[in-house]
């Protein structure tokens, strides 16, 4: 089977409250094969400033048990040059997790473009909140 699209998510935590609530969500894509976690990385920065990158192999329970239970496909894939690249839009105090993930979903249309000698041209994400206030206006 052909490779799905990867997709980079870079959720933000005002005020450094990353407590690992969205563990659960992210653990039942990943349990009905809707996605695969290629690699996660949190990034830390203080309220002076200071930045501190956290790979997933060095997250301790404290980021929440079913957040340890994520299994990482490839680990070192986001690494200390997205770190740093990300540090810079981030707010004193405020933290951003990157999650990398190949959607799953996608491989089987991969496989369909291919055997149909197509290819996709473009590819546009419309974010759930601006879809949310087309669909509900």
């Amino acid at each position: 089977m052909a490779l799905g699209p990867v997709d980079v998510y870079i959720i933000g935590f005002p005020g450094n409250q990353f407590t690992g609530r969205i563990a659960p969500a992210v653990l039942d894509l990943v349990d009905n094969g809707t996605i695969r976690i290629i690699d996660i990385l949190l990034v830390i920065k203080d309220e002076v400033g200071n930045v501190t990158s956290v790979e997933m192999a060095d997250l301790t329970e404290a980021a929440g048990p079913s957040f340890m239970s994520i299994e990482i496909a490839q680990p070192g894939a986001l690494g200390q040059d997205d770190a740093e690249e990300i540090s810079e839009d981030l707010d004193n105090n405020s933290s951003a997790l990157l999650i990398a993930f190949e959607n799953l979903w996608a491989a089987k249309l991969t496989d369909a473009l291919a055997a149909a000698d197509a290819y996709v041209i473009d590819h546009v994400r419309i974010p759930a909140a601006i879809a949310e206030s087309v669909i509900t206006a």
